[in-house]
């Protein structure tokens, strides 16, 4: 497959990542297509949140090429890079919302800092994003000291799908949050996947996440990418990270139940 082909979301190639004299990164390869779905895993300090804030543009590299939805980030300019941050949505691990705005508001501000669009029109695309989200219109008027952690999330999702971007960041989306709510903000995603088709990439360590939500998995450990692909194949994969995280006891009832349901 051409990797710079249309259908190429996100590309990585030789990315090296240091804070001074600690490496974070060596020649990481990576490339996310058109509606895909991947998990970036790894154990505490593997650099998982720092090579999505390089995807995202928060970050340089030290060494290496990031390419976004056909853009080199090193090649282009602040407003060319303004709108490629149009196209893209985070929902950040807390969920990020601006304690002092309600949540029509924390919704409205990324139509807002758009620019162009009318309150009339900010009012509805803010309430169609919350019905998409699974909230109730009255849930507009509440502050985010309000809310329980699974709107919380919801009300960051809603936010994140604002601006119906094409590409959307996920950091630790479940964490947080009882098994239920966890279960329900899953379904919540595939459904939204199904229906609007974004390409997606997630920090998780939820293995249900991981069964039920993701294409690909890549594994970060060693100041590298030790493993790519299907679960399957990368619970194959013979390193230490990934026989603990993915083929452990805990692992074991999450995926070998769905594998093996009468064994």
């Amino acid at each position: 497959m051409d990797m710079s082909g249309a259908d190429t979301v996100v590309q990585l190639r030789g990315i090296a990542t240091r804070f001074g004299r600690k490496v974070v990164h060596r020649n990481v390869d990576l490339t996310l297509h058109a509606g895909e779905r991947m998990a970036l895993v790894g154990g505490s300090g593997s650099g998982k949140t720092v090579l999505m804030r390089v995807m995202i543009g928060l970050m340089q590299p030290s060494a290496g090429t990031v390419k976004v939805l056909g853009q080199r980030l090193d090649k282009i300019d602040a407003s060319e890079s303004q709108n490629l941050r149009n196209c893209c949505g985070v929902l950040f691990q807390a969920g990020a919302l601006f304690s002092d705005l309600s949540v029509f508001e924390n919704v409205a501000l990324p139509l807002r800092e758009l620019g162009g669009i009318t309150e009339d029109l900010i009012t509805d695309l803010v309430m169609v994003k919350l019905a998409m989200v699974g909230l109730e219109a009255d849930a507009a008027a509440l502050k985010p000291a309000e809310l329980s952690g699974g709107m919380v999330k919801r009300v960051g999702l809603a936010r994140a799908l604002a601006l119906e971007p094409q590409l959307l960041f996920l950091d630790e989306p479940t964490s947080g949050l009882d098994p239920r709510s966890s279960e329900r903000f899953v379904e919540l995603l595939q459904n939204l996947h199904r229906d609007l088709r974004f390409s997606m990439v997630m920090i998780t360590h939820d293995l249900h996440m991981l069964r039920d939500l993701c294409d690909t998995v890549a594994v970060l450990a060693d100041g590298r990418l030790v493993a790519l692909g299907p679960l399957a194949e990368v619970r194959k994969v013979e390193h230490p990270f990934i026989a603990e995280m993915l083929r452990g006891r805990r692992a074991a009832r999450v995926f070998d139940f769905e594998d093996h349901p009468h064994g």
